[in-house]
Formats: C-alpha cells, structure tokens, sequence
C-alpha cells in the first residue's frame, strides 16, 4: 500500500536509518534520534537521505525529490530511489553491468556508414522484382 509506504518514510528517519544502515556513520545519529514532528524538519531529514544517496552513486535519473516523498506527488519515484541505493551498495537486485568500452579506427567508422541498419529496413529478402504492374496477362481461348 502506497499510503503507507509514504506514512513509513515520511518524518525521514527510516530513510536515515536505511542509509546508515548500508554505510555506517553517513549520517549523524543525533539528527534522527528524536523523529521530527515539524515538517520543515522533516523535509531536512528526506534532504540529507537523499544528498547521502547521491554521494553513494545513486544517478539522478533514479533520484526522487523531497516533495515527491513528503507530498506523495510520485512515490514510484522513491521506490525506484531506494531499490537504486539497495542496487548501488550491492544489497539487492541485479548486478551492474561494468563499463565495455570499444575503440574503432576511422576505417572501421567508415565502413560502418555504408551499412542499411536494420531499423531502416532491409534489401534483402521478399521484393518487388519481377512484378508487372499496369500489364495483364493476354491469355488466349
């Protein structure tokens, strides 16, 4: 249930005790001892949560905003968020691809540009040819 999935992670603690929990000493335990009941206050809380995420290698593709958990304007947002943390820190998920990076000559390149890709089609195959549009067969009784 989404309400309380926002109910949960909404005065920030949690989200500081998550982050903690997978890098110990991110945050200040004293900051979140006490659960806010301000909502400045615990907007501060999902700001610093989320400023730790990013600093363990979160992108911001996958980042979600204060407002998207405290207000509950996108919560699939923070879901994506904290299962990319999870993933970063190597707790949950699939396994990050590691970086294959390829080097090509300019003969390689040029090669490459007289090739049809296959989005564009093909030229080989099923074709036209050997169709005779606009001629009828004559055939005689």
């Amino acid at each position: 249930d989404m309400d309380n999935f926002q109910n949960q992670l909404k005065d920030g603690v949690k989200l500081c005790k998550l982050v903690n929990a997978l890098k110990p000493g991110s945050i200040p335990e004293k900051k979140y001892a006490t659960p806010p009941t301000m909502s400045f206050k615990q907007m501060e809380l999902i700001g610093l949560a989320i400023d730790k995420m990013k600093q363990l290698g979160v992108p911001d593709h996958e980042m979600f905003q204060t407002v998207d958990l405290y207000e509950g304007q996108n919560l699939h947002q923070c879901v994506i968020g904290i299962g990319a943390l999870a993933r970063k820190m190597g707790a949950y998920g699939p396994k990050e691809a590691d970086a294959n990076k390829r080097d090509f000559t300019e003969e390689q390149l040029k090669a490459g540009q007289n090739i049809i890709g296959l989005q564009m089609g093909t030229n080989k195959g099923a074709n036209q040819s050997g169709m005779n549009i606009g001629n009828t067969r004559h055939i005689v009784d």
